[in-house]
C-alpha cells in the first residue's frame, strides 16, 4: 500500500474541552497549558462581593479541539463532543473558546459519551451548516447485557443530526481533511494479540439479533504530521487499541516516528488490565515525546505509563492545552 501523503504542519494545539477529570491545581510547562479556578466569575450570594470562581466540568466523556497551523493558516476541528448536552459548550465558554469558529466535526465512534454535546453545539451554531466526518457504523444500536438484564445505549440518529445542521460525511476508509494536513484513520487494522476489544456484555444489533461487539469497528483516530517531529495521534476511546492505532497511523502515512499520543486508551477495568503491560512496553519502544492519556485510560494504566515514561507522560484534565511546534 502506498503511504497517504499527509502534509506536515508547523504547529498543532490540542485543547481538552471535556475529560473525566478536572484538576485546578495541575501545573503546566512550555508545551502544556492548564486552566484552574477563575475561568469565569459566577454569582454566589454567600460570598462578599456576590461572586465566586468556578472551574470546568468533568464527566465520563471526551471532547477536544484540534487546531493545526500551516503556512500561516489555522484550521480548527472539534473531535468528539462529550457526554452531556451542556458540558462541552459550558467549558468552551469558560475557556473563552468561540465554537462558531470551528471548521468541522469528527466523531471517533458512535458511543454516547462522545456525542452527547452535539445538541449543545447545534444550538450554538444556529442555522450554519457544519461538516461532520464519521464512520457509517456510528448509527449501530448497542447495549450492555449482563445476567441482571440489558441496558440499551443511546443511539445516534442520522435524521436528527442532519436536521440540526450537520452535513454528515460517512467514511469507512481514511479521510484527508484541512488541505491534506489532518488524517482520519477510518477503520483500524487489529494486529496485536493483546488488544482484544470489548468484553461479551457489549453487544450490537445486527438487524435480526444481538451479538457480541468486541471491535467497535467505527473507532477511528485523528492524525497530524508535525514537521520534523513525527505523528501526533488523538484518540477518543481507543477501542481499536492504542498500539494498533499507532501502528495503523505509521502504516498509512509512512512516518515511523510518533511524537505524541493524546486521548482515551480504554485500559480501565478488569477486562482490559491484561493489556496494560504489553501496551506500556510497546509505547516505551516507540518513545513518544508526549503521552497524555485521559477519559477511559484508567488509573492502573496511568500509573504504569507515568512510571515507564516519566518525561513524556502528562496527566489529562478538562481545560488542558497541548501546544506542539515543529522542529
Amino acid at each position: 500500500m502506498d503511504p497517504i501523503a499527509l502534509t506536515p504542519v508547523d504547529d498543532i494545539r490540542v485543547t481538552i474541552v471535556v475529560d473525566n477529570v478536572f484538576d485546578a491545581l495541575l501545573t503546566g510547562d512550555a508545551r502544556t497549558g492548564r486552566r484552574g479556578f477563575g475561568a469565569l466569575d459566577t454569582p454566589a450570594g454567600q460570598f462578599e462581593g456576590g461572586l465566586t470562581s468556578v472551574g470546568l466540568a468533568a464527566e465520563h466523556g471526551f471532547s477536544a479541539l484540534v487546531t493545526v497551523r500551516r503556512a500561516g493558516r489555522e484550521t480548527t476541528l472539534l473531535f468528539d463532543a462529550g457526554l452531556s448536552p451542556t458540558a462541552m459548550t459550558d467549558n468552551a465558554d469558560r475557556l473563552g473558546i468561540d465554537l462558531t469558529g470551528i471548521q468541522g466535526v469528527v466523531l471517533s465512534h458512535g458511543h454516547f459519551d462522545h456525542a452527547g454535546g452535539l445538541a449543545g453545539l447545534a444550538q450554538r451554531l444556529g442555522p450554519r451548516r457544519m461538516p461532520m466526518t464519521l464512520h457509517p457504523y456510528v448509527w449501530t444500536r448497542r447495549r450492555i447485557a449482563t445476567p441482571r438484564g440489558a441496558d440499551d445505549m443511546p443511539t445516534l440518529s442520522k435524521r436528527a443530526l442532519t436536521g440540526e445542521g450537520f452535513d454528515v460525511i460517512e467514511r469507512r476508509h481514511p479521510s484527508l481533511l484541512v488541505d491534506n494536513s489532518v488524517l482520519i484513520t477510518g477503520e483500524v487494522d487489529r494486529t496485536t494479540e493483546y488488544e482484544r476489544g470489548m468484553p461479551s456484555p457489549h453487544q450490537a444489533w445486527t438487524g435480526t439479533e444481538w451479538r457480541h461487539d468486541p471491535l467497535v469497528i467505527d473507532d477511528q483516530a485523528l492524525v497530524v504530521h508535525l514537521q520534523g517531529r513525527g505523528l501526533v495521534v488523538v484518540t477518543g476511546c481507543g477501542h481499536a487499541g492504542a498500539v494498533n492505532i499507532l501502528r495503523h497511523a505509521r502504516r498509512l502515512t509512512g512516518v515511523d516516528r510518533i511524537h505524541a499520543l493524546i486521548g482515551g486508551l480504554h485500559l480501565s477495568g478488569p477486562a482490559f488490565e491484561s493489556a496494560i503491560t504489553p501496551t506500556v512496553t510497546a509505547l516505551t519502544d516507540l518513545a513518544p515525546a508526549l503521552v497524555a492519556p485521559g477519559h477511559c485510560t484508567g488509573w492502573r494504566a496511568q500509573h504504569a505509563l507515568a512510571a515507564a515514561l516519566p518525561e513524556a507522560w502528562v496527566p489529562s484534565s478538562s481545560g488542558t492545552t497541548h501546544h506542539l511546534t515543529h522542529a
